[in-house]
């Protein structure tokens, strides 16, 4: 693959994310929050904003309109004074000058909004969504306003939700924050809802705190990171003026201090979903969204020493953001990045230098397609295969590659894989394949078409047979089995949280529920999903809407699991409204793509190789 270095560098150059904002021009909604503009604040409106089941979708001029230097110390935080504003039609991009700033956390700030420029208009695929209270249960009125009570606003206007809003917790930690992760069922339970003013918000403001120098500061975000969580803050500037910044966290604080892989990731994701299902493409054409997608994908295309086409990650840095053992080459984001490649080969203007980056995606496609679903796939067949391996062999047509000794097979898998069931294994790296069944990366490799059709069949078999260990009394197992005893000790570190079938270690994820049932629609397994949901449904309310579950079965409330977990929230909702209209869910899928399988990484280099692994594993792939 040639190094993506060679592409147009002027068109990853993205304003600053240190930035000043004058009036944000966005929309009006129809469900009043409490917002935290007052009379103290110099962000000052007197619209009333609201949320509304029946709101549409609305145009509005992109809030970046103009941008401003913001100069941080340790002591203070100014704001200069903004320059001239110009209105402009909406979807049309806004030319802004990078910045200078210090080496200090940055800040995205706002001096001040007023209500001028609001602009209402309906955008194509607001249609969904209208008029459905009369057919919701108390379970769904409970939890939308649960959701809209997480809403976090900013100048007024909302721009994500909290992790939880548990009123109970006094320390909150950075629960209190918008995940990038956790934000995307919201954002789809939203989107699905015909409500996408929240999410459009989301997504523009996370692109401006995207980190855009290369630094080599070891403590410095590299460029094109998207930020793990974000937090709006109200900022003391003297004479009883107040003003609203947006602080992100790039992993610099967070437990660990690994920097978040996925967010980038899940952000593409939700851009194209966001388009397809709203039917405003004008955000993805942007010239600054085209950028940021680029500056993402040069972070997961860049070539390095690893040899293999899957990305080589550290531990903590996606939905297991703790040590588990997850680091190399975890199934969960070569999933993602997977996804987000077909996002972006779908949403990606093709000119100049793009055209490179296209060859660039197509290559890896075609190359992480056949790496995960020849050597990560497990079936008995795979197992007795394994069991029968030879070790240190040395030539291009070996048939144990990375050196693999039957000794690893675990004794519990043996019994536990079903005849005709299959999964995708946790990792895979020399000399160690980790056999844990990990719920996100399967359900992910599935949705986005990693895994052939016949595997896809199989991991749903695989659930479905082992229905009591990986759902049991509340969907679904993170992974499973957990780490127990001295295995415990040695990969978590004694992690005091990471007990055994507890938190990420085994414990149970309502989070998951939403992806298991999108999987389910495009398997036509819906009576899979409506089983899971159902179980959900008479537990999660009752329970106070818990992050994770604990015991084997999931049977008991996780000990240090934060109540009203937003993301437990919005997905129970996204999949009731994704099996009440399947339509909708079919926008977030993927079908094979058969020319990417017709393609081999090595015929599209210009040498070409004589002699291709492929050639020889060809024959074993369950196309």
């Amino acid at each position: 693959m040639n190094n993506l270095s060679s592409l147009c560098n002027s068109t990853m150059k993205l304003p600053s994310r240190v930035l000043t904002l004058r009036n944000a021009s966005v929309v009006g909604f129809r469900h009043s929050y409490n917002t935290p503009c007052d009379q103290k604040l110099t962000c000052k409106s007197k619209a009333s904003f609201s949320f509304n089941q029946n709101s549409q979708f609305h145009a509005y001029p992109s809030p970046f309109l103009a941008f401003q230097g913001v100069i941080y110390n340790t002591q203070k935080l100014n704001c200069l004074p903004s320059s001239s504003f110009v209105s402009r039609p909406y979807g049309v991009p806004v030319e802004a000058s990078a910045v200078e700033t210090d080496k200090n956390p940055e800040r995205l700030c706002v001096e001040n909004c007023n209500d001028e420029n609001i602009v209402g208009g309906e955008v194509p695929g607001a249609e969904y969504g209208n008029s459905r209270a009369s057919h919701e249960s108390e379970i769904d009125k409970e939890a939308w306003s649960l959701l809209r009570d997480a809403v976090v606003t900013y100048c007024g206007f909302p721009i994500g939700t909290m992790a939880s809003n548990d009123p109970g917790d006094k320390h909150p930690l950075n629960y209190d924050q918008v995940f990038s992760r956790d934000f995307v069922p919201s954002a789809l339970a939203f989107l699905l809802r015909g409500e996408g003013e929240i999410v459009k918000n989301f997504l523009l403001h996370t692109l401006q705190l995207q980190s855009t120098e290369k630094t080599v500061d070891c403590y410095s975000p590299g460029q094109g990171l998207m930020p793990v969580s974000f937090k709006v803050r109200t900022v003391p500037l003297g004479d009883n003026k107040f003003e609203e910044v947006i602080d992100p966290d790039f992993g610099g604080s967070a437990i660990g201090r690994v920097a978040p892989v996925d967010s980038g990731l899940w952000w593409i994701i939700l851009l194209r979903a966001y388009g397809k299902i709203s039917g405003d493409y004008t955000l993805q054409e942007r010239e600054d969204f085209q950028a940021g997608i680029k500056m993402i994908l040069n972070l997961c295309l860049a070539d390095g020493f690893d040899m293999f086409p899957s990305l080589l990650v550290t531990d903590g840095s996606c939905m297991i953001d703790r040590k588990m053992g997850v680091h190399g080459h975890p199934l969960e984001i070569q999933a993602l990045t997977y996804a987000a490649l077909r996002c972006s080969r779908e949403m990606l203007t093709v000119i100049g230098c793009s055209k490179n980056l296209m060859t660039a995606i197509n290559n890896r496609l075609s190359a992480l397609s056949f790496h995960i679903r020849e050597y990560y796939w497990v079936d008995l067949r795979k197992t007795n295969e394994i069991y029968r391996y030879k070790t240190e062999e040395y030539s291009m047509d070996a048939t144990n590659k990375f050196n693999i000794y039957p000794e690893q097979i675990p004794s519990w898998l043996i019994d536990w894989i079903p005849e005709d069931g299959g999964y995708l294994i946790g990792n895979l790296q020399p000399a160690h394949m980790d056999f844990r069944f990990f719920t996100l990366g399967n359900l992910w490799s599935l949705i986005s078409s990693l895994a052939t059709p016949k595997q896809n069949e199989a991991i749903l078999k695989l659930i479905e047979a082992k229905w009591d260990d990986i759902v049991g009394h509340m969907p679904l197992k993170i992974c499973y089995p957990a780490l127990e005893n001295e295995e415990w000790r040695i990969v978590t570190g004694s992690d005091p949280k990471n007990t055994p079938w507890s938190f990420h270690n085994g414990g149970s994820w309502p989070a998951l529920l939403w992806q298991f049932t999108l999987a389910c629609i495009k398997m036509g397994r819906i009576e899979l999903a409506q089983k899971a949901v159902g179980l959900a449904e008479k537990k999660l309310s009752v329970d106070r809407w818990p992050e994770y579950y604990d015991t084997p079965s999931g049977k008991f409330v996780g000990k240090q699991s934060r109540l009203y977990q937003t993301w437990a929230i919005a997905g129970f909702l996204t999949s009731r409204m994704m099996l009440e209209k399947p339509d909708m869910a079919s926008l977030l899928f993927w079908e094979e793509d058969n020319e990417l399988l017709e393609n081999c990484v090595c015929a599209l280099t210009k040498g070409g190789r004589k002699i291709c692994s492929r050639d020889v594993a060809k024959s074993q792939i369950l196309v």
